[in-house]
């Protein structure tokens, strides 16, 4: 049985189609990352199968179970975090993550130790007596993922969670979430960093304006979009249409200059002896070689082609949890209706 089961979902907002059909399923124990541009429905998703988003048509369940028919039973396998940090920047550490506790119907006792084991985790036991408003935006981060894990869920919904980390605190949240499949989580990821879902994802789905365009693993994806590129740079950007003219033949479409670089992307079929016979073509062109490679294409080649243009992931400021206040407020109000539904 899939952790995961998604089938003909769909989802309208008045006149605009959030989802148009899609269908996922996440084997127990991975993570299946699912990408695509903004707006393509990837959160849509993510909340229809947390319960705090109803379905026009298909069906969604967590471990077998209905997200409407028995939503109670799903909330108590889940958690979530979403885009935004969904912490009270008035409580502390240690109380916000025992609120949540005591929402899930932990005890008193059983609240204060969680939230002690979770905070020392996450490397926040020194933080803990201090409010979250004087929190970092990665110290926030942090401590919205401790929350979603106080019940310790089965199944966790990330929604973009190192968006805004600096690049050291995203490589120790990617640590942190391996550590947790290791151990038996299953999780959904959506992301728009495609080295995160290549370094993590199991598999991957790719949607766009709400229907599945594609689906494999990084490998596979990889594969779909075709063949390798060589890249040469040369010296001077005067060389580039000797070296477009001697090349060109190689290729199976047509190069790629950029005069600022001073760059030449040539898509072709095969392996080191195209690199081979290329240098062979070049050898009394007078063309200065400063670099030349032969590069599979990577996950930022298969979004480009597959959706129309390239990832739009945002920047790394430091500035995770952070956000706008709407989307705070609103990602803490998805929190409480998540865990309290059933009080």
């Amino acid at each position: 049985m899939a952790a995961v089961e998604v089938e003909g979902l769909v989802k309208k907002f008045k006149e605009t189609t959030a989802l148009a059909g899609v269908d996922l399923a996440v084997p127990e124990g991975t993570v299946l990352g699912l990408l695509g541009p903004n707006g393509a429905g990837k959160t849509t998703v993510v909340r229809i199968l947390s319960t705090l988003l109803r379905a026009d048509a298909g069906s969604a369940r967590i471990f077998g179970k209905d997200v409407v028919a028995h939503a109670d039973e799903v909330r108590s396998m889940i958690g979530l975090t979403g885009q935004y940090a969904a912490v009270d920047e008035y409580l502390t550490g240690q109380e916000n993550l025992e609120m949540i506790g005591r929402l899930y119907h932990l005890t008193r006792s059983d609240s204060r130790q969680r939230a002690t084991t979770l905070l020392e985790r996450f490397d926040l036991a020194d933080a803990a007596s201090r409010i979250a408003k004087t929190y970092s935006g990665g110290m926030r981060r942090r401590l919205d993922i401790a929350a979603s894990l106080i019940a310790r869920p089965r199944v966790l919904f990330l929604d973009e969670p190192t968006t805004g980390l600096d690049p050291r605190s995203r490589i120790g949240m990617w640590e942190f979430i391996a550590s947790l499949v290791s151990e038996g989580t299953t999780i959904l990821l959506t992301t728009q960093y495609l080295e995160e879902a290549d370094r993590l994802a199991d598999g991957i789905v790719v949607i766009d304006h709400g229907k599945v365009i594609a689906r494999g693993t990084a490998d596979q994806l990889k594969s779909q979009v075709g063949g390798h590129r060589l890249e040469f740079t040369v010296s001077e950007a005067a060389e580039l249409p000797t070296l477009r003219e001697r090349v060109a033949p190689l290729g199976v479409d047509e190069p790629v200059i950029d005069e600022q670089s001073r760059s030449l992307s040539l898509p072709v079929r095969g392996g080191a002896e195209v690199l081979r016979d290329a240098l062979r073509l070049l050898d009394d062109s007078g063309v200065t070689l400063v670099d030349v490679g032969l590069r599979r294409p990577d996950l930022d080649d298969v979004f480009l082609i597959l959706t129309g243009h390239a990832s739009e992931a945002p920047s790394s400021n430091g500035s995770a949890g952070g956000g706008s206040s709407d989307g705070a407020a609103q990602a803490r109000s998805d929190r409480h209706a998540l865990k309290g539904a059933d009080q």
